[in-house]
């Protein structure tokens, strides 16, 4: 049974528009996962109060037979194999991949909550997100209508190619 899926994707180190269509292409090669599409990709400035650069980011809509805790596993190994270290926390990355909806599946586990619990807050999310998806599951069941995320967003370039 196949499962639709949002992920959200981002760098702010090296070239970060390779590294998000490296990222991409590595999750298409995953076993299980199908990618689908891709949201336009947006430059954004860094959250968390770090002096760091500024991030692209993008969303991908995959079809995949992983169960959550699996596909966060592959996005996991993904990161890691492009050098994402985690060192410090919402500091800068290679690559960011985060599991932001799985199908209409609500999971609190210690290492994974879905709906991605502060998708909503964070326009880096919810503009790309909402080019693929205009009516996403949010955390809580919070209508997208009502959702004022905050960040400064600016249109960087495509989106990403999918390699089938």
């Amino acid at each position: 049974m196949s499962t639709r899926a949002f992920l959200g994707i981002g760098s702010n180190l090296g070239d970060r528009r390779a590294n998000l269509q490296r990222g991409a292409d590595l999750l298409a090669a995953c076993a299980g996962i199908d990618l689908m599409a891709s949201s336009r990709v947006y430059e954004t400035d860094p959250v968390g109060g770090i002096d760091q650069p500024d991030f692209l980011n993008a969303v991908l809509e995959i079809e995949t037979d992983l169960s959550a805790s699996n596909l966060l596993a592959r996005c996991s190994e993904v990161e890691a194999g492009l050098g994402r270290t985690r060192e410090i926390h919402w500091g800068p990355r290679t690559l960011d991949i985060d599991l932001l909806i799985y199908d209409a599946a609500e999971i609190a586990e210690p290492d994974l909550i879905v709906p991605h619990p502060r998708m909503h807050e964070r326009s880096f999310v919810m503009m790309p997100l909402l080019e693929l998806e205009p009516h996403p599951m949010l955390p809580g069941g919070i209508p997208p209508a009502d959702v004022e995320p905050e960040g400064d967003v600016r249109l960087f370039g495509p989106p990403l190619e999918i390699k089938r």
